[in-house]
């Protein structure tokens, strides 16, 4: 069913909107994937912020050129059926849930993404970015590594006194 000319619009100012606030887009191919299978892609992508859409090219291109960052960027592989992810949180939660859901379903194939400084980004780097720990993975570890030192004195130390402990009760008993 065609859209009329009110709703591209809204569509059109709607992706302008999702590309303005996201930190990084992923696009990829999803030719072949059933409609049950991109409903759980949506549901299971919401989880972590990620927002999936299926848009025309053409409108997202229109998009693309309302916003004064991103009209530099390369939109000659926008062609064919293509999925877009939205992630306004996280850089990478987008492709990790695009890649998390490729595992599962091989019909998913990178083309690329769009920074929110308005680069292309190849399938590549999208596919490397997807491998990368989530923020609050790498927030927990590097917290973990700061916290490191100070568990190794407390068990150190509560180690020792336990052992004069031992040493002191003993020596009471002999």
């Amino acid at each position: 069913m065609a859209l009329k000319k009110s709703e591209k619009d809204s569509v059109v100012a709607e992706v302008a909107e999702l590309f303005s606030t996201s930190k990084m887009t992923v696009i990829a191919q999803f030719q072949g994937t059933t409609v049950k299978a991109l409903q759980t892609l949506r549901k299971d992508a919401k989880q972590n912020g990620t927002k999936v859409k299926v848009v025309k090219n053409r409108l997202v291109i229109k998009a693309i050129q309302q916003n004064d960052t991103l009209k530099g960027a390369d939109v000659s592989t926008l062609q064919g059926m293509l999925l877009y992810a939205f992630n306004s949180n996280d850089e990478v939660a987008a492709a990790t849930d695009l890649n998390n859901f490729a595992k599962k379903n091989p019909t998913i194939q990178f083309i690329g993404g769009i920074s929110a400084e308005g680069l292309f980004v190849d399938a590549a780097n999208i596919k490397a970015l997807a491998g990368l720990p989530s923020k609050n993975q790498l927030i927990a570890e590097t917290i973990a590594m700061l916290l490191s030192p100070v568990h190794d004195i407390t068990n150190a130390l509560s180690g020792n006194l336990h052992a004069l402990l031992d040493g002191v009760a003993d020596a009471k008993a002999a």
